[in-house]
């Protein structure tokens, strides 16, 4: 039987494989893409070795986050006294990944801004303060976090903790002194909505964005962590004004971990396409790598990238 073209067909076919450069045309998108990686996982690598590493692989951007061997602070959810982080030694970090010619977009702070005690709260607000003041020293503004989880002592409620009314309203309030921090500092802080948070889709989280009104807290967009519960346009099309930074990995749906680029159920070509029209001139940074990975998951971006029409800036 023979097949038959329509019109129609052979038009959808042609806009489908020149995305990228349709959305040029129009105004509607960038044609290049800045690549960047967070440094979370590599552990192995002091300041100086990661910053020669990152370069052989022209790497010209990263989100630093303090787990290298010799700045060895950070921890998920929790805040440190970062004891030894002199102006000093954070001018010298900064300027050991510049000499080899790579910018540090953010620091990454993740606390745990929900924690129904209110000393709690304070301290963990105190380090994201403590940590602008590294930021200061370093040329660094903008600051990474989730609003953090935290779980009960059993009996578990019946209502699971992130959804009940008053940890919002506590949320909201803690939303804007930590807006209020960062206004202080000159700094801006971006929040990562995970779907097993309270900040659990995209629509929540522009809800929150909204309740706490500042343009000095943002959206780290991560759409491997909200793949559960979102499609991809409906990330982009809630979270469009408020993106300020966008993470690069991948998950499987109905898996908890998530994984890195290319080996989870991330449509990677709508999703970088997406990026470059709704978030021009964003990073799209490569997570959850070491050392031992990270080439593979920058080939993958670089490789899809270059299959949607795009190019790396």
């Amino acid at each position: 039987m023979p097949c038959l073209i329509t019109r129609r067909a052979s038009m959808g076919a042609l806009a489908a494989s020149g995305t990228a450069l349709a959305l040029q045309k129009r105004g509607g998108g960038a044609r290049t893409v800045p690549v960047g990686v967070a440094t979370t996982d590599f552990r192995d690598q002091t300041n100086q070795s990661l910053a020669e590493e990152l370069k052989t692989q022209r790497v010209r951007r990263v989100q630093l986050f303090f787990t290298q061997k010799d700045s060895n602070y950070w921890k998920y959810g929790a805040y440190s006294d970062l004891k030894g982080m002199t102006p000093e030694r954070a001018r010298e970090i900064a300027a050991t990944y510049r000499a080899a010619g790579i910018a540090i977009d953010a620091l990454g702070v993740y606390a745990t801004l929900v924690h129904p005690d209110p000393a709690e709260r304070k301290a963990h607000l105190a380090y994201f303060e403590a940590m602008m003041k590294v930021g200061e020293q370093m040329g660094v503004r903008v600051f990474l976090s989730e609003m953090g989880h935290y779980h009960p002592p059993d009996p578990a409620p019946a209502v699971s903790y992130d959804w009940q009314d008053d940890v919002w309203t506590t949320a909201v309030s803690t939303g804007k002194e930590l807006a209020r921090i960062a206004e202080a500092n000159n700094a801006t802080v971006l929040l990562e909505p995970i779907y097993r948070s309270l900040l659990a889709s995209a629509k929540r989280t522009r809800l929150f964005l909204q309740e706490v009104g500042s343009p000095r807290v943002k959206a780290q967009l991560d759409p491997a962590n909200l793949l559960e519960v979102n499609d991809l346009e409906e990330m982009f099309v809630q979270l469009k004004p408020w993106i300020g930074g966008i993470h690069a990995k991948d998950r499987k749906v109905h898996v908890t971990q998530g994984v890195a680029a290319g080996q989870g159920d991330l449509d990677y070509r709508k999703f970088v396409t997406l990026a470059a029209q709704h978030a021009p001139g964003i990073p799209l940074t490569v997570e959850y790598v070491g050392t031992n990975n990270y080439h593979q998951a920058l080939d993958h971006l670089r490789s899809v990238l270059r299959e949607a029409g795009l190019q790396e800036a």
